[in-house]
């Protein structure tokens, strides 16, 4: 992929607790020219998160703990971070947690298994790369 001088590769960080949900986005991401981070738990996506700080973030909603991509969204709204934040999971979850999300700075809530496609143009409209 050819970048031109003086742009920066945009970076993703997914938070899933499935090694297989978050090889196909990373997949998926990576082939559409963005640079992937990984955590499998709330805990170890906000470390990452500080870490890297990437430039958005999809999140499984129910993690380890109920509503823990929740619980990182608030999480890194109280440090300031302007970071947009994506849900990611099956509709009994959105519909469940899906009170208050933008309170906790949550942009938008995408149902598993996800269409890459859809998932992409998102990130990229959001992003400005377009």
């Amino acid at each position: 992929m050819n970048i031109g001088l003086g742009s920066k590769r945009k970076t993703i960080l997914l938070i899933d607790a499935d090694p297989h949900a978050r090889a196909a986005l990373r997949n998926a991401l990576e082939a559409s020219g963005f640079t992937v981070g990984e955590a499998a738990s709330g805990r170890e996506g906000e470390r990452t998160a500080l870490r890297i700080k990437p430039d958005a973030i999809l999140a499984d909603l129910m993690l380890e703990t109920v509503d823990a991509g929740g619980v990182v969204a608030a999480k890194l709204k109280d440090t300031g971070s302007r970071i947009p934040i994506y849900i990611v999971s099956n509709a009994t979850d959105a519909l469940v947690g899906s009170v208050g999300l933008h309170e906790l700075g949550i942009s938008g809530v995408f149902l598993k298994p996800g269409d890459p496609a859809v998932i992409i143009q998102t990130l990229k409209t959001r992003l400005g790369m377009q």
